[in-house]
């Protein structure tokens, strides 16, 4: 057997992987033309300035094509863009709203910081929600379900969606990881009533930062263009919306895109099918391999092959100790691995188990649920497990076959020192 690199053998490669930023890593002299166009025009802001250039307009018109959605709102972020999602669903205080145990902490935080109360749902061996456990957290405090497409893999979206119509809930689609899959052939952030996009540095576009909002609801779609813009609603001739500020207007905040933000989001939209199709391509050759050549090794489950968009390979150790010694061997023979979230559900960050917020008496988790939220550990048995023992590889879109080629001779003998421990 040959010598892992962790214990000084010679590594399966001689330098690390690209690193973990899709489109920052294509990023080039589309998006620098397109910011200094915004600056030498003077105009950075979205809706005014000396000679606006409109980017954010334009790249809103873009998703809407693409994603065949007619409101498409740009905001400084996936969290903003929940939180305005939520306010536009009419979501706060006494409200709870169902997150999925296996989500990044601003998806609960997003719920919190809009006066409501997230309630955990387990995950299957998608590493996403569990329908079946739907059930368990619902009650008639429950107003919305947010769903998550951890990393490149949709979520049922059908069963959700039917769940929710069953209870007369809304389902917010957080699709941050996740930009450009689908499921049955729609793109996440489509199916549910609202969806949320985000262009944070180590998403599948980046922008730095910078999210969008898409709905086909004319009504969701002015709450959350007031929500974001102090109350105001400055589009009503672009999209023909007849609405009065007098009657419809409300206190919001400013979750404005500029358009710097929106030039660079532009560029980098218009390299999304070169960043998904070679992603899928080094994805599917690394996993076909790895099943002829290591036929134990189990994957994680993916409900619809054509939607994912293959940004990162699933792979579920039998033990979280034999996991953690896979990702360290991988990542000393410069195959960069790791566990996601230090390998705990969402609710184990401490602000959210022990339901601390900035305000007083920790509100809004002080509100007198007719059914009281509690946190435990044990509450989410198979995410607190599943989590733990998924290593995720994740895969550039710059990739070489020679990389792919390393990647898996370095998986197939990593694998073997490590099983046989």
């Amino acid at each position: 057997m040959e010598k892992l690199a962790i214990h000084g053998g010679k590594p399966a490669r001689s330098k690390p992987l690209p690193p973990n930023y899709p489109g920052a890593v294509l990023m080039g002299a589309e998006e620098a033309d397109a910011a200094a166009q915004v600056i030498h025009a003077q105009s950075p802001f979205r809706y005014y300035g000396p000679e606006p250039v409109f980017t954010v307009k334009a790249l809103e018109d873009q998703i809407s094509r693409d994603m065949n959605v007619p409101y498409v709102l740009g905001v400084t972020s996936c969290t903003a863009g929940l939180i305005i999602a939520l306010k536009a669903l009419g979501i706060g205080y006494g409200d709870k709203v169902i997150v999925p145990a296996n989500t990044f902490i601003a998806t609960a935080g997003a719920v919190i910081c809009s006066n409501a109360v997230p309630v955990f749902v387990d995950v299957d061996d998608t590493l996403n929600m569990d329908p079946d456990d739907l059930e368990r957290v619902m009650d008639d405090e429950v107003k919305a379900i947010i769903a998550v497409p951890i990393l490149g893999n949709p979520c049922d979206m059908q069963r959700i969606m039917s769940f929710a119509e069953k209870h007369n809930i809304y389902v917010i689609e957080d699709v941050a990881q996740s930009c450009g899959i689908k499921h049955h052939g729609r793109y996440a952030g489509t199916i549910g009533h609202v969806g949320v996009l985000s262009f944070q540095m180590n998403k599948i576009l980046t922008a730095g930062e910078g999210g969008a909002i898409i709905t086909h609801s004319a009504q969701i779609f002015e709450r959350a263009a007031r929500y974001h813009d102090q109350g105001l609603f400055r589009d009503k001739q672009r999209y023909n919306l007849e609405s009065s500020d007098e009657e419809n207007a409300f206190a919001g905040q400013n979750y404005r895109m500029s358009e710097i933000t929106g030039a660079v989001a532009l560029a980098q939209w218009g390299k999304l099918n070169e960043i998904l199709t070679n992603m899928k391509t080094h994805y599917t050759n690394i996993q076909q391999a790895l099943s002829l050549e290591i036929p134990t090794l189990q994957f994680r489950r993916v409900i619809d092959t054509e939607g994912d968009i293959g940004s990162n390979l699933g792979m579920i150790l039998p033990t979280k100790q034999m996991a953690e010694l896979f990702t360290d061997a991988l990542n000393a023979e410069n195959i960069n691995t790791a566990i996601l979230y230090n390998g705990k559900p969402v609710y184990m960050n401490p602000q959210i188990f022990h339901q601390r917020t900035a305000e007083k008496h920790n509100f809004p988790f002080d509100f007198k649920f007719k059914h009281a939220v509690e946190y435990t550990e044990e509450m989410c048995p198979r995410a607190a497990d599943l989590i733990a023992r998924t290593v995720y590889l994740p895969i550039s879109p710059i990739l070489t076959e020679a990389d792919t080629s390393e990647i898996i001779a370095g998986i197939i003998k990593v694998y073997a020192a490590v099983s046989s421990a």
